[in-house]
Formats: structure tokens, sequence, C-alpha cells
């Protein structure tokens, strides 16, 4: 008890840090922070799954955007010292703050006893999906169309990167040349980690039908196993105009919207999937979602094609 409460006051006091922060490097860092602290308390709230998505994404992912976003702002990233928010603004902000607390605790309290649910349906057909894990069985079956959108949604964000190409960059490689690296943690990282994490990477989407893992978090893991020799300078990324690039990115996606029409022809709804066929059906989908999710997640860290990248 002492211990969650220690984890939901260190969780409030970096969250108000973030808010408050008035260079654009320490925000980050506390945002970083307030995202492993999350994935914590979702150990704590017996949901590893949850934790794990927390840790990769929700901190290790948007954390390294948001880092690169600060040193492409440079200078005009920080609030300016000599404007600070006003006092009315301030107070609209906190009591803004205060009636969305209000409403979800209220939302949350007028429940009505006991609270409505599906938990009992979905727990008696999920043994039809042959799959273990509740998790991935709601996940890609009864929240399929979720799933296949936020799939669509990462798709969307590498277009929208690499919109933001300069001139003369379009069709080059994604970021800026890295310099080599030749010693130091970053070059031995770079050298000595991506073997373990492809294979750390492939034992948890497969362990992701059974028990906690699957496709999101494998994908961050080998998108990391990218960027580490991409960061060093030892690996060049390959030109965005290459068409297997392209069709790396939207793949998972594309045989998932393959699949869910497949469903519609033969069992008459989109994304069902014929009895006896939906664990391998859901594993395949996992399978080459990953590796689009993963070159895509890569892909959004180095930015848009610069004109002096290598070509």
């Amino acid at each position: 008890m002492i211990a969650d409460l220690l984890l939901a006051a260190a969780i409030a006091a970096v969250a108000t840090g973030s808010v408050l922060a008035r260079r654009a490097f320490t925000a980050v860092a506390l945002f970083i922070a307030y995202g492993l602290l999350l994935s914590l308390a979702w150990v704590r709230l017996a949901a590893p799954d949850v934790a794990m998505t927390e840790a990769a994404i929700g901190a290790g992912l948007s954390g390294v955007l948001l880092l690169g976003a600060v040193r492409r702002l440079g200078p005009h990233a920080d609030a300016p010292a000599n404007l600070p928010p006003g006092l009315l603004l301030t107070a609209l902000i906190g009591i803004g703050c205060a009636g969305v607390a209000a409403a979800l605790g209220a939302a949350i309290l007028w429940l009505p006893e006991p609270a409505p649910t599906l938990a009992p349906q979905v727990a008696a057909a999920l043994p039809t999906t042959g799959l273990g894990n509740a998790v991935t069985g709601v996940l890609m079956s009864f929240r399929g169309l979720d799933t296949l959108l936020e799939a669509a949604v990462v798709v969307l964000a590498v277009i929208a990167v690499w919109s933001l190409a300069p001139d003369g960059g379009w069709g080059s490689a994604p970021g800026a040349r890295q310099p080599v690296v030749g010693r130091g943690p970053l070059s031995l990282l770079a050298r000595m980690l991506p073997p373990i994490g492809i294979v750390v990477a492939a034992h948890i989407l497969w362990v992701g039908a059974d028990a906690p893992g699957g496709k999101f978090q494998a994908a961050a893991i080998l998108a990391a196993m990218w960027l580490l020799p991409w960061l060093a300078g030892l690996a060049t990324p390959p030109r965005i105009a290459a068409p297997w690039l392209r069709m790396a990115v939207v793949a998972g996606p594309v045989l998932f919207i393959v699949v869910g029409l497949a469903g519609a022809a033969v069992e008459g709804a989109f994304l069902a999937y014929p009895p006896g066929w939906a664990k391998p059906l859901i594993k395949s989908i996992e399978v080459v979602l990953t590796a689009s999710i993963a070159v895509a997640l890569a892909l959004l860290v180095m930015g848009p094609p610069e004109p002096d990248a290598p070509r």
C-alpha cells in the first residue's frame, strides 16, 4: 500500500514537473520518466502487456521522437523567459484540468452497480480464437478494427514525416548522415545488441499469443535494433523511393485488410475468422504487422529525407 502511494505521488510529481518545465529538454526528460513510472503502475495493476507497451511506445519511442523535435527546433524549443503565462491563463488552465478530472471521477463513481461489461461474453468466446492471451484475443478479434486503425495511423505518420522533406530531399535516404562512431558505448552496443534484440523481439512476438507480449512491443525492439547501427554510422538507411521499403511499411495493414475482407466474404462480417483458422490467421497478421510497424517506427525516428543524405 505504501509503495503504491509513493508511486502515485511520484507519477503526479513528475507529470506536474513536465507541464511546468520551461526548458523543452527538461520537459521531455520528465515525460520519459513519467512513462516509465506509468509502466510500473501498470505492473502493479497486473497488466504486463500494457506495461510493456507503455515502456516501449509511450516512454521509449515517444521520448526519442520528442528529443528529436527538440534538437530540430534548436533555440526555438524553449519557452521565452520574458513571457510567462499570465495569471488568468494559468487559472483557466487549472480550472479546465480540474473540470476534466472531476468529470472522469464522476463518470466512474456514477456507474451503475454492477457496472456494464461485456467481459463474460468475451471470456466465453475467447477459446474459439485458440489464443491463451486474452489481450491478444481482444485486440485481434473483438477489437480488430481498432487495431487495424492503429496500424494505419503509423503509416499515415510516416507519410506525414516524409512530407516534411526539404527541397531536393524527396526520394533520398531518411534522416541526416550520421558520423561513424568507431569506439565508445554507442559503437559497442550497435555491434552487440542487434542480434540479441532480434531474438528477444521474435520471442516476445511468438509468446504474445499465450502470454504477455505481442506485435507492438516486438516492433519497438526491432526498430531500436535498426536505429542503434544507424546512430553509430554503421548502417545506411535505404532511400524512401525504394519500392520494397514502401511495401514494408504498408504490408501489415494491407494483409490485415485482406484478411478482414476475406472474413466478410466467407463469414459475413469484416475481420471474422473461419472456425479453426483464427489463430494461424492472427499470427500471420501479427508477424507481418510487426515488420511493418518496426520499419515505420524506425523511419519516424530517422525523420524526413535530407538533401545531403546518401542516395
